[in-house]
């Protein structure tokens, strides 16, 4: 008889119990969010001309510095072709006045030559020596414009629009392609109410199996936009694998608005009979009873319990 009664005393103290302490909680706003760059910069034309060279399309990925395009104005080569030939008629010109300098100086030297004379072959040397170096620098800037021709991509990232094709017009300052950079940030827009519930480093909660790639399931907010649009506040959170392909692609994130206090019980403390939830409670004397419970979200192994259970309760595990 006292074993039956201590095998039993010790089936009791060996049930799992758990007391339930009110906690706080973030609750969440579901809202869709958008894959953005943060940086869109335009690829632009340096020079008017014709587009002798495209060399990018829609999705290709740039480094800093590479070519995309390259305009061709056709009336450089001609002005530079002018610009040789005035630079070779100035050469000649100035090796015949240094001949004519040198033989003036031999002549002033034996004393049969004016000084006046002299000197005015020296000028003459100096002023064709100005003239071939002011052609020399006319000619760098023509160059300098054929090579400014080469349309560079301004950051690294990838091509989202290129709105020309070879052979178009285009003038100085033109937009030859848009260029994403490689960061890219899941933008939010919240009702204009809850922009002052988030701030920079907040975090987020993603729906990743929505996105394509290996998308982190959390993040953080980067950046919180000071203007309010239409009702709404924007945000940008940073999430690690978003990718850097499909700009514009959506996606469901859970945003903490506020804290609140509520129960959450483990999920083996409830039990579920005909549609209806119950968990076991220990009353003061000792004695178990099934009480209904209205359940809410569960998140990591836990349910909250919005109605059926008090700070203090004793749960039994069934």
């Amino acid at each position: 008889m006292w074993s039956a009664l201590l095998s039993a005393l010790l089936q009791i103290t060996s049930v799992e119990t758990h007391t339930v302490v009110p906690e706080a909680v973030l609750d969440e706003k579901a809202v869709f969010a958008t894959v953005e760059s943060v940086d869109v910069v335009g690829a632009r034309a340096r020079i008017g001309g014709v587009i002798g060279e495209l060399l990018v399309d829609e999705g290709d990925a740039v480094a800093a510095g590479d070519i995309i395009a390259v305009v061709v104005d056709e009336r450089l080569a001609p002005q530079i072709g002018a610009v040789n030939s005035i630079a070779a008629a100035l050469t000649a010109q100035l090796e015949q006045a240094r001949t004519d300098l040198a033989r003036a100086q031999d002549l002033f030297d034996r004393g049969i030559f004016a000084q006046a004379r002299l000197d005015e072959a020296q000028t003459a040397v100096d002023v064709l020596e100005n003239q071939l170096a002011s052609a020399r620098q006319e000619r760098a800037v023509l160059v300098q414009q054929t090579r400014e021709g080469d349309v560079l991509s301004p950051t690294a990232g990838r091509i989202l629009e290129v709105p020309v094709t070879a052979g178009s017009v285009v003038l100085p300052g033109e937009t030859i392609a848009a260029v994403a950079s490689e960061l890219y940030v899941l933008r939010l827009m919240l009702p204009e109410r809850h922009a002052r519930s988030i701030s920079e480093g907040d975090s987020v909660r993603v729906a990743g199996a929505e996105l394509t790639g290996d998308v982190a399931a959390t993040g953080f907010i980067r950046q919180v936009y000071p203007r309010i649009e239409d009702g709404r506040v924007v945000a940008d959170a940073v999430v690690d694998g978003l990718g850097d392909y499909f700009v514009g692609e959506r996606v469901r994130v859970l945003v903490g608005i506020e804290e609140r206090l509520t129960i959450r019980i483990p999920a083996a403390y409830l039990e579920t009979r005909y549609g209806v939830d119950y968990v076991r409670v220990r009353d003061a004397d000792g004695g178990e009873q099934d009480v209904v419970v209205q359940t809410g979200e569960r998140r990591g192994g836990r349910i909250e319990i919005l109605a059926g259970l008090a700070a203090g309760d004793i749960l039994v595990q069934p």
